[in-house]
């Protein structure tokens, strides 16, 4: 803890005073002599000085944040940067967790500093600076969700500079789970006070605070052992406000959300906004280098080839390497497979637009005509299980440009982060709904509920057209639909924690249930099809079999603890090593006391 917030302050004022950016709503003067006393003294300068906090202080958590969500899930493979989250073996001396914790802390530390620092301005008009401190909070409220989420019980540290000054950062106790929740739940309270019912495009505003705040109470529903059905209600409630009252809306088209030139698209509620202009290293989305395939871009910085989606992720979707010919893909009726999953026979106009689209398999095996065409140095299919990611990436130099307005750099892209999207508020208030009513059997339930049936409609119906509305859904259809709605974007695994908040016996037979394994012998079947015109796609003497030499890995008590009020276990991340070797209190094993958090902190 005291290594992670003398940084984190630090680092404040340099990070807050230096900051430029391709995208308009981030652009900002880059001026010599200011400090934090002078600085918030304009509109202008009130919004720039808030502006970092959509990046830098969560650049360290970007692979945390996927090997966790996507590894640590059984969703993607990623060889050795994630292996440690696919078999479960991560503890607390692993580098991406090490970065991880750093990040979210280092977004508590910035976002209560720049707020302390809006708060003593007297330049800017009352609504502005009332709008930047709401955006401080919705980042903070964000760190702590996903730090009680990921590590159970955490400290609150509600001003790390007093930490620092009385030097209890040695010594400070975790904090019960209940308590963290509430402690985000008035943060977020506090800045939908602040916050305008609509701001500019791309900035947080009123309903962005509302739907975290809606999602909140969906994963704090369970944490007592049992649903509540008050905090149901309330994810509800939320949830529904923000779909009839707030200007977000769905792309018609799924795979639109996603397309770099829509980067501000009205689906995006909270949205990590990265960019590539090379004024800051901590500035800029850096995930197409571990997940894009070598020579996607002109930089040789893309090193993602040997990673894919599980087997178990593939079957979700309805794609079986093993059984399925590839038109069952290619035509998947449901249209978020082509968004989320490269697969043999699919392309993308998105991708190389000066060479005339990306098609995965000429980009496999290289094109072989004269002149203009790309070739890819490394042919054949490397990944382990036959499948590539399509959220992400952006492609090239020219794709970038066309799309983000400006080149992208090595390891450095402006592709915007989901961390929250519109769709979410209507599967949560499918669930809230439906586990409101069966909170005492809630994974077996099913409901008639019209309201619920229109919200998980809207979702599954943008997916799959034609998709007949239901008269009745299960807590298993929209478990599912989580899954499929949301891959690739960090969220699942926080799905079976919140779950297992109640019902762990759930989460740790699907987990252990799992094919997480390779695939075997696809080379050979992927260069046939390709060499053929794709026209043959023979299974029957392929080889094509599941790997042998990987047990289905076992949910280690590493990543349980039980609550001791409840008796109930649930799913944990280990804490940083660091962490507890300064602070004792942070080790797993310590007790965590109870913070009445309204009348102890406020704002």
């Amino acid at each position: 803890m005291k290594i992670r917030y003398i940084k984190s302050i630090a680092a404040i004022a340099l990070l807050a005073l230096g900051m430029t950016s391709c995208e308009d709503f981030l652009d900002r003067p880059n001026e010599d002599g200011y400090n934090t006393g002078n600085y918030y003294q304009t509109d202008a300068q009130c919004y720039a000085g808030v502006n970092y906090l959509y990046n830098a202080p969560w650049y360290d958590f970007q692979r945390g944040y996927f090997c966790v969500g996507e590894g640590l899930s059984g969703n993607y493979r990623q060889g050795s940067i994630s292996a440690n989250y696919t078999n479960f073996s991560v503890n607390g001396t692993d580098e991406q967790l090490a970065a991880m914790s750093a990040s979210l802390w280092s977004v508590v530390a910035h976002s209560t500093q720049v707020y302390n620092n809006l708060l003593n301005a007297s330049g800017p008009s009352e609504a502005v600076k009332a709008q930047c401190m709401g955006e401080c909070l919705v980042w903070k409220a964000l760190a702590y969700f996903f730090l009680v989420r990921s590590f159970g019980e955490v400290p609150i540290i509600h001003d790390g500079s007093q930490v620092l000054a009385d030097g209890s950062y040695t010594n400070i106790q975790k904090t019960k789970r209940a308590d963290v929740y509430e402690y985000i739940i008035m943060t977020l309270e506090k800045a939908m006070e602040m916050l305008p019912k609509t701001a500019a495009s791309g900035r947080l505003d009123y309903y962005s605070a509302e739907g975290l705040l809606a999602k909140t109470y969906l994963s704090k529903a369970g944490v007592s052992g049992s649903l509540s059905k008050e905090d149901l209600d309330k994810a509800a409630s939320y949830a529904r406000d923000v779909i009839q009252n707030s200007s977000y809306e769905l792309e018609e088209n799924y795979e639109d959300i996603f397309l770099l030139s829509n980067m501000f698209t009205r689906e995006g509620m909270i949205v990590w906004r990265w960019t590539a202009d090379g004024s800051n290293w901590t500035r800029q989305n850096s995930l197409q280098a571990d997940l894009g395939l070598s020579g996607l871009d002109d930089w040789a910085a893309c090193w993602g080839d040997w990673g894919g989606f599980t087997p178990d992720c593939q079957l979700a979707f309805g794609v079986n390497l093993l059984e399925n010919q590839p038109d069952s893909w290619i035509n998947n009726p449901d249209k978020r497979l082509h968004a989320t999953m490269m697969l043999p026979g699919f392309k993308y106009d998105q991708f190389w637009q000066d060479k005339g689209g990306f098609d995965y398999l000429n980009a496999l095996y290289g094109y072989k005509v004269e002149g203009s065409k790309y070739r890819l140095t490394n042919e054949g299919i490397q990944s382990c299980t036959g499948s590539n990611t399509v959220k992400h990436i952006y492609g090239n130099t020219y794709d970038h440009q066309q799309g983000a307005g400006c080149p992208d750099n090595r390891m450095a892209s402006s592709v915007p982060s989901f961390i929250l999207r519109f769709s979410d508020m209507y599967l949560i208030l499918a669930e809230a709904k439906l586990l409101a009513a069966n909170v005492s059997d809630p994974l077996n339930a099913t409901t008639t509920d019209a309201e619920a049936i229109d919200a998980f409609y809207t979702v599954r119906h943008r997916a799959i057209q034609g998709y007949a509305k239901p008269t009745s859904i299960s807590f298993m259809d929209i478990w599912k639909e989580r899954r499929l709605e949301f891959c690739m974007e960090g969220d699942r695994w926080y799905d079976y924690v919140r779950v297992s908040y109640y019902d762990m016996d759930f989460c740790k037979t699907e987990l252990e249930a799992q094919k997480r394994c390779e695939i075997w012998n696809l080379a050979p079947l992927y260069e046939t099809y390709y060499e053929s015109g794709r026209t043959t796609w023979d299974l029957s003497g392929s080889g094509v079999m599941y790997a042998t030499n990987e047990s289905a890995p076992l949910v280690p008590q590493t990543l349980m603890k039980t609550d001791p009020d409840s008796g109930k276990p649930y799913l944990i991340i280990p804490p940083y090593q660091e962490d507890v070797v300064f602070n004792a209190a942070m080790a797993v094993s310590a007790d965590a006391v109870h913070v009445d958090v309204r009348n102890t902190f406020s704002y």
